[in-house]
């Protein structure tokens, strides 16, 4: 499987200068890309691809001696990242969906560049970087597998090394547990067997913090070193928001991975949901961020993750009856059999036994014990 692992830099003044020099000449190449294509087209009807943009570049790198400093393949992959931009607005186009054109970049928004295949090399405890030098890095965690890419990125004024690897799974011992997953907003999650997990909130316990730094930039004059220094203090504190939300997944993720061998979740358009009343809230509790890090977790554990159709969990009981509530209701109570308990312990309950009637009746490492964990 092919993983991520991010690892901070410490880099010496003149290699932050260089680095910085380096996103400069990468954001102005993305955009004389995008420049060509789109003037080509108007012309003559047709856009340079990919390949016919990246012949041009020893020509380039021969009139100008600040592309001639960046490295080969790290150009290319700025050619590259135009072409996909572009893909993706005829993809969309041709789905019906909003095209977004591909748009031009500006320097203190263009944040990373990668090298694809060379020019970087891990020595020593540095990483050394072609045209750049070797950079303090802080390896908090061994590097397992092959690495195939590097991107350096540049993250609220600090810099980061993110590795793509490809390793092995480590598959965990066997489990017999299985378990429904229902996410919401008053919980974070609650399980199938009652378990609740409290939702953190970190969004809205900074926001307190998060207005005074917004504050802080709206009084600054712009274009003023003040007014960067406090769009740095903002970028700080959302940083910290992102990360403190992004550990408790993972922490979260890894202790459903270790406990079960079958977790069943909603297949949720979490795009969708963002766009209604509770936007703020569902982007605090970040639940595609969750999802993904519970599915890459699992494959690597071996354990297996079921995806099932949300509608009507919560409008409906364990023994098939309708049973609508509004989503002030927090309680279930059927009239029909006569269970009373928790509305989300309830539709976990309904999600588990879903994800069980989509798969076969064993998971890996043995058969899947039924948890008939009863409200009654």
């Amino acid at each position: 499987m092919k993983k991520t692992i991010k690892y901070k830099l410490y880099p010496s003044q003149a290699q932050v200068e260089r680095l910085e020099a380096t996103l400069g000449v990468c954001c102005e190449l993305y955009n004389a890309a995008v420049q060509e294509r789109r003037d080509a087209y108007r012309v003559t009807g047709r856009s340079p691809g990919c390949a016919e943009q990246q012949a041009q570049l020893p020509g380039i790198k021969a009139v100008c001696e600040d592309v001639a400093a960046v490295h080969s393949q790290v150009l290319q992959e700025t050619l590259r990242r135009v072409d996909l931009a572009f893909d993706g607005f005829f993809r969309r186009v041709k789905n019906g969906e909003r095209p977004g054109y591909p748009r031009f970049r500006h320097r203190s928004r263009y944040d990373s560049f990668t090298y694809p295949q060379s020019g970087f090399e891990l020595e020593d405890g540095k990483l050394r970087l072609s045209k750049i030098g070797r950079l303090k890095i802080k390896l908090h965690r061994p590097v397992e597998g092959k690495i195939k890419t590097l991107t350096i990125k540049r993250e609220a004024g600090c810099w980061y090394a993110c590795l793509s690897v490809e390793c092995d799974t480590k598959p965990l011992p066997a489990s017999n547990e299985a378990v429904g997953i229902d996410v919401g907003l008053y919980a974070f999650a609650t399980l199938s067997d009652g378990t609740e997990i409290e939702n953190p909130r970190h969004y809205r316990e900074a926001a307190a913090r998060l207005s005074r730094a917004q504050r802080k930039v709206a009084r600054r004059k712009k274009g003023s070193r003040r007014r960067k220094k406090a769009v740095r203090e903002l970028q700080r504190t959302h940083a910290h928001v992102r990360n403190q939300r992004a550990n408790f997944h993972h922490k979260l993720a890894r202790w459903l991975v270790v406990r079960f061998g079958l977790m069943v979740i909603e297949d949720l358009n979490v795009k969708g949901l963002a766009r209604g009343m509770l936007a703020k809230s569902v982007n605090d509790a970040g639940w595609s961020a969750f999802i993904s890090k519970l599915l890459y977790k699992a494959e690597e554990a071996g354990r297996v993750v079921v995806k099932v159709n949300p509608s009507g969990t919560s409008q409906r009981c364990l023994c098939g009856a309708p049973n609508p509530k509004t989503l002030s209701q927090r309680w279930h109570s059927c009239e029909v059999c006569g269970l009373t308990a928790g509305r989300d312990h309830v539709s976990a309950q309904e999600i588990l036994r879903l994800g069980r009637s989509l798969i076969a009746p064993t998971c890996p490492g043995g058969e899947c014990v039924a948890m008939e964990a009863s409200p009654f």
